[in-house]
């Protein structure tokens, strides 16, 4: 597998950066191999920072495009309007070209949301307090506010994240969600929450069809040998990004 995996959903928009990178093509040694990008791990920060040089030139543009935010599994968004930094977002928005948004995960679902007629674009970071606060719905809507955004103008890309069947959880999470998100296995007396579904369901409420949205066919856990999965490796492991941004200058 390359160092990323590009949605098909977005692939007639040849101006459009967006992809999710898998843990492959880095030079970060175990447990991060390799291609980790999380700057919030025991990983050497020059590690990260060649792995980051490398995943963004295979994608076709520099490092100081990218604009983050440090994470904190809530449902509060950003509207960029520069490359760099933040604190406390988990949803970026932008109609800036050249910036590119990322969003960091390791079993968490990431979503890409691209508006082709305003030419804007949106990375969500949707843990399970994300989603079940609606944060893919509430970004959409801040979209709406900002530049027009209507659900048939969009195409969006739900991630590689936890599967359903490996995303067990206990009562108090699984209260979170409706029945349709969730079921309950009597033997091991847990719940089992699919994340994909629950974004998948807010980006349909928002007026996507299903032809609009793609949903990765992997899984961070079953398929642990290509993307760097939080749970399955114990807490000590690599960070993907996945990124999204318009592209008008060439090598930018």
């Amino acid at each position: 597998m390359e160092t990323f995996f590009r949605p098909t959903i977005f692939k007639n928009i040849p101006q459009l950066i967006a992809a999710q990178s898998t843990r492959h093509g880095g030079v970060s040694p175990a447990p991060y191999h390799s291609l980790n990008l999380g700057k919030n791990t025991a990983d050497q920060p020059e590690n990260i920072v060649e792995n980051k040089r490398r995943f963004c030139a295979a994608l076709g543009f520099a490092p100081d495009r990218l604009a983050w935010s440090n994470q904190v599994h809530g449902a509060d968004i950003r509207f960029v309007t520069a490359p760099g930094g933040a604190e406390g977002f988990d949803a970026l928005i932008t109609d800036t070209p050249d910036v590119v948004l990322a969003v960091s995960v390791a079993d968490c679902t990431p979503v890409l949301v691209c508006d082709t007629k305003n030419r804007a674009v949106a990375a969500i970071h949707a843990g399970w307090r994300g989603a079940a606060a609606g944060i893919v719905g509430k970004t959409l809507q801040a979209m709406a506010q900002q530049f027009g955004t209507k659900g048939s103008d969009c195409r969006a890309f739900v991630g590689t994240c936890i599967d359903e069947c490996s995303f067990e959880v206990g009562p108090e999470v699984a209260a979170e969600f409706a029945e349709a998100y969730k079921r309950f296995d009597a033997g091991r007396g847990k719940f089992f929450v699919d994340l994909k579904k629950v974004c998948a369901q807010q980006l349909l409420d928002f007026g996507l069809s299903e032809n609009q949205i793609e949903l990765s066919p992997f899984s961070t856990v079953l398929h642990n040998a290509d993307y760097f999965s939080h749970r399955k490796e114990g807490g000590i492991t690599g960070r993907m990004l996945a990124v999204i941004g318009w592209q008008e200058t060439a090598g930018k």
